[in-house]
């Protein structure tokens, strides 16, 4: 048996619904909306009466409601995939055989510099802060600020390892470099690292900064990986704060409305844990507008309140995952073991969470319910190149 899970390779999801768990476990009427519903402290933003007071003028004027205002959009299928796999810790991912050296961890040390360019960290953090074309223009370094388990355009730069990752998370001195990149790419896109939790506000920059963010996109995909690169190592509670301060600026203020997109379909979903994501999202759905244009769920109630049922008319979209007949094979399997007493379960919702074991293996999962995207975490890991960050330079 144990040679027949070894050889087992992980199956792609062919479809958004089968990449997107956050619903899966969800019932509006078990989790009502609040005004404030994210789990982000009010410090968070910048205070409420210098934005209604002085920058009401800097919103775009809102779409109307009308169907007919506004393109129809859809979901992309590869950003889903992509942020799929970053959350299931990469269940493809080839091992190297390649000794691992350690570089990402040994740049951070100031021991080596990056790659093609010649420069330690300790001048990056000390000389480019405030520096913002060098920042800008050059793509060399955001690699090597940001490693990934997955590869970059900058092919000199080295993805991370599991090994690595570990004991750049025990290093105290890589840490306080990582946060001082983190912040110092803050202040480039106009945002101030409040606090040792991860919350922000507003930069006194704030209006030039976000102006540039609003014209550079390929910036968007510089943040994608800076959040990713925070949950791979030892950062996940950093993302939320960092999210929701962009849902209020794109949304609410309107400050930041070329970055609406991106930050409903990556940003959000580089969170691991579906509770937030969710909290996220009815935080966005309250302000989206068109309303009718949302098209990141919640899925409509089932009538019935069966178990089964498909999406109907004026749906978003999203569905909770549909088990492949191997899942249900697995499932099946799994029901006489599965405890419903773990300390894994994130929500009162069911909702299955995958986690980073202290060793560095791939993630374990636990649950409850019929919420199975976390169960394919168990199957052996081959992998392939993510195609996302390396669409545009970074």
């Amino acid at each position: 048996m144990g040679n027949l899970v070894g050889s087992w390779r992980f199956k792609e999801p062919s479809t958004i619904e089968e990449c997107d768990s956050t619903w899966g476990s969800d019932s509006e009427s078990e989790e009502p909306a609040a005004e404030d519903d994210s789990g982000i402290s009010d410090s968070v933003s910048p205070a409420k009466s210098e934005r209604a007071a002085g920058h009401a003028g800097d919103a775009t004027p809102q779409l109307t409601d009308s169907p007919e205002s506004v393109p129809k959009m859809k979901r992309s299928f590869y950003a889903a995939r992509d942020l799929y796999k970053y959350r299931h810790s990469y269940p493809n991912f080839k091992r190297s055989r390649q000794p691992n050296e350690y570089r990402n961890l040994r740049f951070y040390l100031n021991k080596i510099p990056l790659v093609p360019d010649g420069i330690y960290i300790e001048e990056i953090l000390s000389k480019w802060r405030g520096d913002y074309d060098k920042l800008e223009h050059n793509h060399t370094y955001i690699q090597w600020l940001f490693p990934l388990r997955e590869q970059g355009l900058n092919f000199y730069a080295h993805e991370l390892t599991q090994d690595e990752i570990k004991e750049f998370q025990s290093t105290r001195e890589a840490k306080r470099r990582f946060l001082a990149a983190y912040s110092l790419m803050l202040d480039f896109y106009g945002v101030k690292l409040l606090d040792k939790s991860g919350n922000v506000a507003r930069a006194p920059n704030w209006q030039e900064r976000f102006q540039h963010l609003n014209e550079s996109h390929h910036n968007y995909l510089r943040i994608t990986r800076i959040l990713k690169s925070l949950g791979e190592l030892g950062y996940e509670a950093f993302k939320a704060p960092l999210v929701r301060f962009f849902l209020e600026e794109s949304l609410c203020h309107g400050t930041l409305h070329n970055m609406q997109h991106s930050i409903l379909e990556y940003y959000v979903y580089t969170i691991r844990l579906p509770a937030t994501r969710r909290r996220l999202l009815r935080y966005a759905r309250q302000h989206y507008r068109p309303a009718h244009a949302f098209l990141w769920g919640p899925p409509p109630k089932k009538r019935g309140g069966g178990a089964g049922g498909s999406v109907g008319a004026g749906s978003s979209g999203i569905r909770a995952p549909a088990p492949t007949p191997e899942q249900q094979r697995r499932g099946k399997e799994n029901t006489t073991s599965t405890s419903a007493s773990s300390g894994n379960i994130v929500s009162s919702h069911n909702a299955m969470m995958c986690h980073e074991p202290a060793e560095g293996g791939l993630k374990g999962c636990t649950g409850l319910g019929s919420n199975m995207e976390g169960m394919l975490m168990m199957v052996g890991a081959r992998g392939e190149r993510n195609e996302y960050n390396e669409m545009v330079p970074l």
